[in-house]
């Protein structure tokens, strides 16, 4: 059986992977295990030498791994590049602050000493997607490392070019062998993978339904699960906001990764004295953006990263309309075998609308109309998602009261799109999930938060 890498511009076969049995998978997690416990006992200057190592690698790789992910997924070619150097990003950032936030903390108490101490808990499994193939993998990777875990990866199974690059990368950076590995499997196996008595913990980012999968099987065997779901990001527009402003940040989000983010804006809720005007900009911004050849450099709309994916977001969209909302934009399919979908504007949407309701994984704009601020942060919260949002008003301190206490959500801009940044903890809420992932909560979702206690 093989992994096959296809690209979504022109639906061609790029390249076949061997995919691991159950017996090579075994092997693998051992080989980890194996290998961590000698690097759970690695200096920490070890491990911060060898993260900035990477960072390295990365950076000289850059331009190579960008035209991978164009060819495996789509992304547009300057976004690939963005990617990996946000990844150098998040590898120097933990080679220059693990030790602080690994540090012993003194607790004072009756005994003669008393303190906590941050120790590695061995194997943590990578459940990865496709969308920022190499970013949500160092997102981990970083950390894990750093706190003197090892990792293994199941990477979503259309990017098996991104998976075998990410472990060459660490290789290069000098790691010692295994402690980080890719299985080339699909998503069957995950089960017994979370099964394997030598796996510890679980990380996974992807959909809602995976992430129910992947944390019912490791809470029937007492391993520990941070999840990051899907996203229904909701962005208020108020009466008072910088319309120009805004509209040039929610299109910029919207069209993020062509659509396919988790943390792209989705949900566009504007106070109704505003609205024509906003959706106005809006439209005209939106019809700016050009789709097209993701190794194009002025490409901003790449093709969605499979057909499925693709013809599934073409019947929300269709459904939507059906019910109701108006599509002012884009809304149809191009011709030819190819994964490409327009940028699409929806208005009239409505709860009871897929384009309400549920997570378009792609360039689909839903505005939704409030009658004033209470109205419009009501309709933001009226959501099974809670991973980001934001709000756009020319108050700042109005801005920061209602991103601090009145959105729900993991993440709260003001004036800004919703981003992750490897100095603030990054996850959601509700549906969106669980746990935390980079800054210094996220390198303790992994440890064993120990007490010592001596008399």
């Amino acid at each position: 059986m093989n992994l096959t890498s296809v690209n979504p511009v022109n639906g061609k076969v790029l390249k076949k992977y061997h995919a691991h049995t159950i017996k090579e998978v075994e092997q693998k997690i051992a080989q980890t295990h194996k290998a961590w416990l000698k690097w759970r006992i690695s200096s920490h200057e070890e491990r911060s030498r060898l993260l900035t190592n990477m960072a390295a690698v990365l950076q000289t790789r850059k331009s190579e791994f960008a035209i991978l992910m164009a060819h495996e997924m789509g992304k547009p070619v300057n976004q690939g590049v963005s990617e990996i150097e946000k990844c150098a990003a998040v590898c120097e950032y933990y080679a220059a602050n693990a030790s602080k936030y690994l540090s012993d903390q003194i607790i004072e108490t009756d005994a003669s000493k008393s303190f906590v101490t941050f120790q590695p808990i061995g194997v943590v499994l990578a459940v990865m997607p496709w969308n920022f193939p190499f970013w949500q993998v160092f997102r981990f990777l970083a950390p894990a490392l750093a706190a003197g875990n090892c990792g293994v990866l199941k990477h979503a199974s259309n990017v098996p070019g991104c998976a075998t690059a990410i472990e060459e990368v660490v290789h290069q950076a000098g790691f010692p062998d295994y402690v980080f590995q890719s299985l080339m499997v699909n998503n069957t196996m995950v089960e017994h993978i979370i099964e394997h008595p030598l796996l510890q913990a679980v990380t996974l980012t992807g959909s809602t339904n995976a992430g129910k999968m992947v944390a019912q099987k490791a809470a029937s065997l007492i391993k520990k699960t941070v999840l990051e779901l899907g996203g229904s990001d909701a962005y208020v527009v108020l009466s008072d906001a910088d319309l120009e402003q805004a509209a040039e940040t929610c299109v910029n989000s919207r069209i993020i990764n062509s659509g396919q983010s988790c943390i792209a804006a989705k949900r566009f809720i504007v106070v109704r004295s505003v609205e024509k005007e906003f959706t106005q900009l809006f439209l005209s911004k939106m019809k700016a953006k050009k789709l097209g050849d993701p190794l194009d450099v002025n490409t901003a709309i790449g093709p969605q990263a499979r057909i499925d994916l693709r013809n599934q977001l073409h019947e929300q969209v269709k459904l939507s309309i059906k019910k109701g909302a108006k599509c002012i934009l884009g809304g149809s399919l191009p011709k030819g075998k190819n994964a490409f979908y327009p940028a699409t504007i929806l208005t009239k949407v409505k709860s009871g609308m897929p384009a309400y309701d549920e997570e378009l994984f792609g360039p689909v704009a839903s505005i939704i109309v409030a009658k004033d601020e209470a109205d419009a942060i009501k309709k933001a919260n009226d959501s099974t998602f809670g991973l980001g949002s934001a709000v756009f008003t020319k108050d700042k301190k109005k801005g920061e009261r209602i991103a601090a206490t009145q959105l729900q959500a993991g993440s709260c801009f003001v004036n800004s799109l919703v981003k992750s940044d490897p100095r603030l903890p990054f996850g959601g809420i509700k549906q969106s999930g669980y746990g935390r992932e980079l800054g210094m909560f996220g390198i303790h979702e992994f440890v064993n938060i120990k007490t010592v206690f001596v008399q």
